[in-house]
Formats: structure tokens, sequence, C-alpha cells
């Protein structure tokens, strides 16, 4: 087995060890249950780790990630993640976090194959064409691919909004705020895009 491999037990002791030394009792709170205030819905990219670049602590972030980070309606896996993260949770916040350099979005920014990862992105390609008058008029290409990788979470976020999870939430005057954020992964920071709340 390779060297990266065999660390990652050893590097998990190490962190039990450093957070039980902060705090005796921080693997017995966490045991008792979750109540985090935040849904993250990101991309799978392995740059984007969503509670180490907000610090946020274990039981802060309820997770769920997909390539592109993608709302999409028929997409059961990130709508249960919703519903039980709303109604169940009762989180406060939920956030769309894209990032500039995204594959997913480059991906569909292109006619290139990529396989399977193609039926994915191709709902991308529906938003692009939603908006291809505005990102067509951007002649520099990496700043045309910037402002798809913010469109298309500005549209997560609008499609977040008209779900059943989220009407019923505020319908029942439950209060999950909608923010859509975009990330830079060459110098690490998040920047917010749009916030839609119902109060």
């Amino acid at each position: 087995m390779d060297s990266f491999y065999n660390s990652l037990l050893e590097n998990n002791k190490k962190w039990v060890a450093e957070k039980l030394g902060e705090d005796p009792q921080f693997f017995s709170k966490l045991a008792k249950g979750q109540k985090p205030p935040l849904l993250w819905i990101g991309c799978s990219d392995s740059r984007v780790p969503a509670n180490e670049i907000i610090g946020a602590q274990p039981g802060e972030v309820f997770v769920h990630r997909n390539i592109a980070n993608m709302v999409i309606h028929t997409d059961m896996n990130m709508l249960s993640v919703l519903d039980y993260a709303v109604s169940i949770l009762d989180v406060k916040h939920v956030i769309v976090c894209g990032h500039y350099g995204c594959g997913g979005v480059q991906a569909a920014m292109t006619n290139n194959h990529y396989g399977l990862v193609d039926n994915w992105v191709h709902h991308i390609k529906d938003v692009y064409r939603f908006h291809k008058i505005e990102l067509d008029a951007i002649n520099n290409e990496e700043e045309r691919f910037r402002r798809f990788v913010e469109i298309n979470v500005i549209e997560g976020v609008q499609d977040l909004e008209k779900s059943a999870t989220i009407q019923a939430a505020w319908k029942n005057k439950q209060t999950p705020s909608l923010h859509g954020w975009v990330y830079d992964v060459a110098n690490g920071i998040a920047k917010e895009l749009i916030t839609i709340k119902n109060y």
C-alpha cells in the first residue's frame, strides 16, 4: 500500500488526540446528536472542503456535494438531503457554493465527451443556453468561464427557492435563508452572489 493511504488512520488518531486535548468532552457532545445551522450544497472538487474554508467545526454544517454543485429538481439524493436538513434539522441557512475553475462547468462549455458525466452536466448546458446572450458577449474566455460559474450558482439558488421543501418551510414560517457563494481556489476567498429570504 502507498504511504498516503497508510497515513490516513494515523492522521485520524492524531486528530482525535488533538480534539480531546482541546476539549475532553468533544466526541461525547457530538455523539448526542446534531443541530447544524447550515446546509452546504457544494462541488465534489477536493480543493473545496466545506468546513475548512468557512472555519466551521464538526456538527455545524450538514453537507451535500456533487459535480458542479448542481441543484436539480429530479436529483433525489440532493432533494432528500435538503428535506432532511430543512424539515428535521431546521437549518437556518442553505448555501450553494460553486468555485472558479470548476471542471464540471467547464465541461458544459464544450462539446467534448467525458463519459457518464456528460449526462450530469447536460443541465448546466441548459443554464448556458438560458444565458447565452450575456455569456457570448464576454470575449475573454476565462472571464466568460468565471461568469458561467457564478450564473450556475445563482440558478441553483433560484431552483432551491422553487423547491417543494423550501416553499413548504416558508409557508410554515420556518426561515431558511438561501445563499449563493463562489469560492476562488486561487486565493481562498468566498464571496456572496445572491441571498433570498422569506422574511
